[in-house]
């Protein structure tokens, strides 16, 4: 009778495992299922730039689920774009040890190195993605901007070309290798991409800015001083802008309004040593000795040191 009574205790007991092991299998399913959805209402908000509340959701998914790699890598991209680069690569290392394969986690962690100006690091992370991601648009983009950034001008087309064969309409690409044209001395190609630039997005200030600077040293004044006058007007506090306007205007003989581009250039930034040589030349040419050593003073106190080939 005892031993009856102790297998059936013993049944009821395994039984009750069993329904408890059930009923956790059930809640850890739940718990899941409630962290994916904390994880894609973070990363809606991600996507319209809430990154406080991206991170509260992700925060939540976690808590839910801690092994969710693609809630760290999203948790990442949020304290990234909140300009908090060390916790947001902490995040993406972890997601990237629970999932070695997520190609958002390598883009985004690359993202943030860029951030740390450590082009190296940016620029590996930014292969892996693609090794993972052949069509990841926006990290042949970040890697051209990484390449241009370390020097490797080639590399830095070849990467924008990828990301706008990819995306035909990507902006940004189109005026990273605009950059990547002019400091090859390839003017009339960064102009052409510039300009498609502008056509996607006319209102991109630095297009026309740097549309400018490539139709400047194309000798084509008349073009840089429109287009500088067009980036001015978008953005009224770009000193770059009068005085690279204040170079054309001289080369024009425009000697008036060069200084008073001059003028508004240093209004804007005190320290902006290369308008106030920009000035000194004017003065000089004026035959205004004083005011010429003035300004060459000035700039030589700033650390400016003269182009040449302005």
């Amino acid at each position: 009778m005892r031993r009856a009574i102790a297998y059936v205790l013993l049944l009821l007991f395994s039984l009750a495992c069993l329904i408890g092991i059930a009923e956790y299998r059930k809640a850890l399913r739940a718990d899941r299922k409630n962290a994916h959805a904390y994880y894609e209402k973070g990363a809606t908000r991600l996507g319209e730039h809430e990154y406080d509340r991206a991170i509260a959701d992700f925060n939540e998914a976690l808590r839910l689920d801690p092994k969710l790699a693609d809630a760290y890598s999203g948790r990442g991209a949020a304290w990234g774009f909140s300009g908090d680069n060390d916790r947001a690569i902490a995040d993406l290392n972890e997601a990237l040890r629970l999932d070695p394969k997520l190609a958002s986690a390598y883009y985004y962690r690359g993202v943030a190195w860029a951030c740390k100006r450590d082009n190296e690091q940016a620029v590996a992370d930014f292969t892996e993605a693609l090794r993972l991601d052949p069509k990841h648009t926006e990290a042949y983009d970040e890697r051209g901007r990484g390449y241009y950034q370390q020097g490797d001008l080639d590399r830095a087309v070849a990467d924008y070309g990828e990301a706008l064969r990819l995306d035909p309409k990507s902006v940004h690409a189109y005026y990273g290798r605009g950059l990547a044209w002019g400091r090859k001395g390839e003017y009339d190609k960064g102009v052409g991409d510039f300009t498609e630039a502008i056509r996607l997005d006319p209102k991109h200030a630095q297009a026309y800015h740097n549309r400018g600077v490539a139709y400047y040293y194309a000798q084509k004044y008349d073009h840089a001083i429109a287009d500088y006058t067009e980036a001015i007007q978008l953005n009224p506090n770009d000193a770059e802008g009068y005085c690279y306007r204040a170079l054309a205007c001289e080369k024009k003989g425009k000697i008036d309004k060069a200084v008073e581009d001059f003028n508004d250039a240093v209004r804007l930034d005190p320290q902006y040593g290369e308008a106030y040589y920009g000035r000194g030349l004017v003065y000089e040419k004026w035959g205004d000795k004083s005011k010429a050593e003035e300004d060459f003073a000035r700039a030589k106190q700033l650390g400016y040191k003269p182009d040449q080939n302005r």
